[in-house]
């Protein structure tokens, strides 16, 4: 089945969660080990990903999870229209200005705007409305991202052409099972592709992130680095608990991210510890092996661990347009021109129908 179109996948003015990757010109390794040219091109996973946290900043969208490989890179987003409502014009122009700035300093960051160039947005209303709705689009978070990055590849390779395959591809996310099957599949990327044995060591990926502020954590107050920053920081929190969590945007206050808002019914540690044990399982084909007990969230889910490591093991061919359980999508239908979406026969064989 054909892709459909992203306007017609993503509805700009709902909460949307969407799985969105890309891939760099003909899969070359351009952000790792080239063999062609023999350099080593590492560093840019540190411009995607500080990218990345910069984005994290000014736009109404959530950074739930992340991969940077050596060929291509994955993320999990979610748009935050409700959010970027509560900002007023000038805030709105403000972020803008931050993504796009008129002027840099000598470290090639954004300065924070002067009030003319403030102006030159805010005093009109078309504009205002035309931005505010592009910052919390999905599609403008992964045109600047994948723009800049390229802009920058190319300047140190004093090339020009293209370096993304293609704008990029996106996954609709529909239910819970699609979003805890999906997290898990990118957070285990590098695992997968058999570069790294743990997690811990998984470079470029929000589950190390995540597990080294849960480290900090657990340090005493004592022995805390001072000024020390989160590593997590710009990632949306992972839990969600729906009966006591704030209702609404629930906005971050430190300007690290969006908002607060977690989008896991359950704790970062038994989420780790899922991770480990499906990094840990063996599968036919595949490298990689695991213990005998299933983690409870597959017990609460109703899935069979043979089902589970199959999902995160084919996610991509088993979710080519949107993500859930069979019945959820038989029930959705796109944004625009309300068609149905479908499912492969195997997914149905292993979820139910």
């Amino acid at each position: 089945m054909a892709r459909v179109n992203r306007a017609d996948q993503l509805d700009p003015e709902a909460v949307e969660i969407a799985h969105v990757f890309n891939r760099l010109v003909r899969r070359c390794l351009l952000m790792g080990d080239d063999p062609v040219t023999g350099k080593n091109y590492d560093h840019r996973k540190n411009w995607v990903e500080a990218m990345m946290e910069v984005q994290a900043r000014y736009f109404a969208i959530d950074l739930l999870g992340f991969s940077i490989m050596s060929n291509h890179f994955h993320q999990i987003l979610r748009s935050r229209p409700d959010a970027v409502q509560t900002w007023d014009d000038s805030e709105v122009a403000r972020r803008w200005l931050m993504l796009c700035p008129v002027r840099k300093g000598s470290d090639g960051l954004a300065l924070e705007p002067k009030q003319n160039e403030l102006n030159s947005i805010r005093n009109d209303k078309c504009k205002v409305k035309r931005i505010r709705r592009r910052l919390s689009d999905i599609s403008w978070w992964m045109r600047l991202l994948c723009q800049k990055i390229a802009q920058r590849a190319n300047r140190e390779d004093e090339i020009q052409g293209k370096f993304w395959e293609s704008r990029f591809c996106s996954v609709k996310i529909l239910d819970e099972t699609g979003l805890l099957a999906c997290a898990a599949y990118v957070d285990l990327n590098p695992i997968r592709a058999a570069l790294v044995e743990l997690l811990e060591e998984s470079d470029y990926t929000s589950a190390q992130r995540r597990m080294s502020a849960l480290l900090l954590d657990q340090l005493p107050e004592a022995e805390a680095p001072k000024g020390t920053k989160r590593p997590d920081r710009f990632l949306a929190p992972l839990t969600i608990d729906e009966l006591r969590d704030e209702i609404g945007a629930h906005l971050n206050t430190s300007g690290e991210r969006c908002s607060d808002k977690g989008f896991l019914n359950m704790s970062i540690r038994s989420y780790i510890e899922l991770l480990d044990w499906t990094a840990r399982q063996i599968v036919p084909g595949k490298r990689g092996s695991t213990p005998s007990e299933a983690p409870a969230i597959l017990q609460r889910l109703g899935l069979e661990p043979t089902a589970w490591c199959e999902l995160i093991l084919n996610f991509g061919e088993l979710f080519s347009t949107v993500a859930g359980r069979p019945t959820v999508i038989d029930a959705a239908r796109s944004h625009r021109k309300q068609r149905r979406f479908h499912t492969t026969p195997r997914l149905r064989q292993i979820l139910g129908s």
